[in-house]
């Protein structure tokens, strides 16, 4: 009779796991990187607008030329995911998503970038990039979408979020740095959707190899509100890892928009050392563009 009722215990017990896990997966958001077949919510990339860093000029881009990635989500008005699709760029479908969502109110996320990864985006609040994923140009959609008894053709365009420091060494690299390495605080590697804001107050570390003929180095942020300061530390390291040169700077940033700081990082004795900005110039045919020099 002992065993009886042990083997009984054990099957209610097992019977309210899978209670649990049933209920639990009744709610878990879909994962579906495809999408969902004649949908009756459609979403194309119509352009990504944007001043583009590299040209200094505005332009509105196909989402191709643009980014690499391409990340569709559908929240409920809670902020619970519901549906999510992942693209890479040379999928045939790239910047097409199609959504089976019954009648209602929906937050839809689209973001487009070029990071090793994707970010999480289990909330429209908190969406995060990692600094192992890196940080790239960041393009982002945000808006409501109401299901009705038709079928809803949403063509949507993205328009940056993030800020750019270009850092550009001006004299020569020493011949046993490798390796650059930027770290900065004072933005953010999250970014609340609703907003196009920074959210969390992140610890951002970039290592670049040093390649023969490469003098700049872009590092992205989400700044917390439209203009911000970033505080960089720069170090140069050998094969090894080892420090050989080092600076410090304080560096004020805008939501898209490039600082420009340049100097001759190398030009001190080579121990660890803080440089200090000593001039500042803005570029007035342009407003996106400030120049710095340390």
């Amino acid at each position: 009779m002992r065993r009886i009722i042990l083997s009984l215990s054990a099957v209610v017990a097992l019977l309210i796991v899978f209670t649990i896990f049933s209920c639990e997966r009744a709610i878990t958001p879909d994962d579906n990187t495809a999408g969902d077949a004649d949908g009756n919510l459609r979403v194309s990339v119509f352009e990504i607008e944007k001043t583009p860093f590299a040209s200094l000029t505005r332009a509105s881009e196909p989402a191709s030329a643009v980014v690499t990635r391409l990340n569709f989500a559908i929240y409920d008005q809670a902020g619970t995911r519901l549906k999510l699709v992942s693209q890479q760029s040379g999928a045939a479908d790239f910047g097409q998503a199609s959504f089976q969502l019954p009648e209602g109110t929906y937050q839809l996320v689209v973001v487009g970038h070029s990071s090793g990864g994707n970010p999480s985006m289990t909330t429209p609040y908190k969406i995060q990039f990692t600094n192992s994923q890196g940080f790239t140009d960041t393009f982002l959609y945000y808006g409501e979408v109401t299901i009705g008894e038709e079928g809803v053709d949403l063509q949507v365009s993205l328009d940056r979020i993030v800020a750019l420091c270009r850092f550009v060494i001006t004299d020569d690299f020493p011949a046993d740095v490798r390796k650059m390495r930027f770290y900065y605080t004072g933005g953010s590697g999250a970014f609340d959707a609703s907003t196009g804001l920074g959210c969390v107050n992140s610890k951002q570390d970039v290592k670049f190899d040093v390649v023969a003929g490469q003098n700049e180095f872009d590092l992205y942020t989400f700044l917390h509100d439209i203009d911000g300061t970033i505080h960089l530390t720069v170090t140069a390291l050998d094969a090894t890892g080892n420090e050989l040169y080092n600076g410090s700077f304080d560096v004020p940033m805008e939501q898209n928009h490039i600082t420009w700081l340049s100097g001759a990082f190398f030009g001190g004795s080579g121990s660890s050392s803080t440089t200090t900005i000593t001039g500042v110039t803005v570029n007035t045919d342009w407003a996106g563009e400030t120049h710095l020099t340390f």
